[in-house]
């Protein structure tokens, strides 16, 4: 997977479609990432010692790599076999 944990990228398929952000975890056996604000899932979430709270929490979900595209320094959708850091 060329895309990694910082990267800049855009959704491209999906109810987030078209939406960017910077990428905060990757799952390589799964190949799925993380992105900062896209694919909010609402969760119920029991009371705990850590949350006595509980109640309903909003967070990210992982998105499949091949749902988003890595962005270049100019905004623009790039291939992800183009990064200048990657060696080959």
């Amino acid at each position: 997977m060329k895309i990694k944990t910082g990267d800049k990228v855009r959704v491209i398929a999906g109810k987030d479609k078209g939406k960017e952000g910077s990428v905060t975890k990757v799952f390589l056996k799964t190949d799925r990432v993380i992105v900062e604000g896209v694919n909010k899932v609402k969760k119920h979430q029991k009371p705990t010692q850590a949350e006595p709270k509980g109640g309903i929490i909003e967070k990210e979900a992982a998105l499949h790599v091949s749902n988003v595209k890595l962005l270049d320094s100019s905004k623009k959708v790039s291939r992800a076999h183009q990064r200048d850091d990657v060696k080959k």
